[in-house]
């Protein structure tokens, strides 16, 4: 077995003439708490987060039931590892509700959602949460797309409507599982709109042996890359199907537009 990844720590307050500012963000499919044993224990994802010490954290497939934790994974989650929640429910599921959520440590300025359901599949969505970082706004945007190639198409366009079209000032981070098995246009896509020198392919499932690049991590240009990884432990081969994905970043203290990339017949920069 490969040895567990370093943890990699919190965001530090800035010094006068800081030019940066270090993040950790992570994406994480927690398969309703059920590892490759078929038990459900939050408390190994609990761990898992641990290990990673990430800043920000973006969840998929996250159970609120209607009582109160642990049949509320988000709440008992965010109580656990003392974080703040914003849910992204996806659809109903018993008394409660099914979707993404992201736990961070970092004030919550705002949060919108996406649906990308398509007809006849199970739905889908994505979270866009902004969070304040030394002075700038980040736009982080979780999302966990379709099995199907031809779906995954169209919540593409969808994906690009909600990414593009703000004029939010600040740098943009997109997470989640995207369910492509391979190379495909998902991948080319999201590469061309979001450079970086940086590989950010790394096989994610199923956990006990990874073979897919599933779980991904992209971030705008101006957001350095020190690292990217996917979180190997022994404990995180065994509390989900998935593996954690896990970046490093750098932000920086400046604001610009985000392009809107979404707009029809304008292809992105290349990579």
């Amino acid at each position: 077995m490969l040895a567990a990844a370093a943890a990699v720590g919190p965001v530090r307050p800035a010094r006068p003439g800081d030019r940066v500012t270090p993040l950790v963000v992570a994406s994480y499919n927690i398969h309703r708490g059920v590892g490759l044993d078929r038990r459900r224990d939050l408390d190994r994802i609990v761990a898992v987060i641990r290990e990673i010490s990430p800043d920000i954290v973006g969840l998929q497939e996250v159970v609120r039931g209607a009582g109160p934790p642990p049949e509320d994974q988000a709440a008992y989650l965010a109580r656990a590892l003392g974080m703040e929640l914003v849910m992204g429910e996806t659809r109903s599921l018993g008394d409660g509700t099914f979707g993404n959520a992201v736990l961070t440590r970092l004030r919550v300025l705002g949060s919108d959602r996406c649906d990308l359901s398509q007809a006849a599949r199970e739905p889908r969505g994505c979270l866009r949460v902004d969070l304040a970082v030394d002075g700038i706004a980040l736009h982080l945007f979780n999302c966990h797309l379709g099995l199907s190639p031809a779906e995954r198409r169209r919540q593409l366009r969808l994906l690009a409507d909600f990414v593009g079209a703000s004029t939010r000032l600040g740098p943009r981070v997109l997470m989640g599982d995207f369910n492509e098995w391979h190379r495909g246009p998902i991948t080319r896509r999201l590469r061309r709109e979001f450079v970086s020198r940086m590989r950010r392919m790394r096989r994610t499932h199923p956990s006990v042996f990874p073979l897919f690049p599933l779980d991904r991590i992209y971030w705008d240009a101006e957001l350095e890359g020190e690292a990217f990884h996917a979180h190997r432990s022994r404990l995180a081969r065994l509390a989900s199907d998935h593996l954690p994905v896990v970046a490093r970043l750098q932000v920086r203290r400046r604001e610009r537009a985000a392009p809107a990339w979404a707009a029809v017949g304008v292809r992105p920069p290349g990579e």
